[in-house]
């Protein structure tokens, strides 16, 4: 499939050179990706967004769209030039090997806004459940996570993360090296304990649906 974004002198279509119409000089333009292409890209922006704070390796990206690394990698390239549009408020980030989508910098102070709206909020369920087991098993990666509740942790763990209470520490070494998570300081001051050891004991979880938001009103 990475022919499909070759010019006939065998050049990415990303970089690809075209003769000047007046001058008959090379120029560098950047020729329109087909639709197989843009296709592609749409399927990779969507595998981006359900591996969520975990991201996806070039490698893995190529074998689940049966992709050769070079058409993977202009595929990545041709995303994050994508969202590096000022009225997106996202955008594709690499770490070590990975990318992820992030929210842009100017997009912090309303996700405070948003997440602080009722300081006296009571918590749901489901993301005191969440946050038990994040406390109890610490440091804990998503999967370990879902494996108890049943459910998919995914959007639970940003709300936390947003609201303060967990914090990335770290990857794991397991396969795929998945982020690890904690409990923060505020999560403590929250529920006014000095150490974890004075945590109750470790409740059941029944892995009821996370339908509901965060916070209950």
């Amino acid at each position: 499939m990475s022919d499909e974004l070759m010019t006939e002198d065998n050049t990415s279509f990303l970089d690809a050179e075209y003769d000047d119409e007046e001058t008959g000089e090379k120029t560098e333009e950047t020729a329109a990706p087909d639709e197989i292409f843009l296709h592609m890209a749409g399927v990779l922006e969507g595998l981006l967004f359900v591996t969520g704070d975990e991201g996806i390796t070039p490698e893995q990206a190529s074998e689940a769209l049966g992709t050769e690394p070079a058409y993977t990698e202009q595929l990545f390239d041709y995303l994050q030039k994508l969202y590096l549009a000022e009225e997106r408020g996202i955008e594709i980030a690499r770490f070590g090997n990975y990318y992820r989508f992030l929210s842009k910098a100017y997009v912090h102070e309303y996700a405070v806004k948003l997440f602080n709206l009722q300081k006296e909020a009571k918590l749901s369920n489901a993301a005191l459940e969440t946050l038990a087991i994040i406390a109890y098993k610490q440091p804990v990666t998503r999967v370990e996570i879902e494996e108890i509740r049943g459910v998919s942790a995914d959007v639970m763990l940003r709300k936390l993360e947003a609201r303060g209470l967990i914090k990335e520490s770290g990857r794991s070494e397991a396969p795929g090296r998945p982020i690890l998570y904690t409990v923060t300081d505020e999560f403590m001051d929250a529920f006014q304990l000095l150490s974890l050891d004075e945590l109750p004991e470790l409740p059941s979880f029944a892995g009821e649906e996370e339908s509901g938001d965060l916070f209950e009103q």
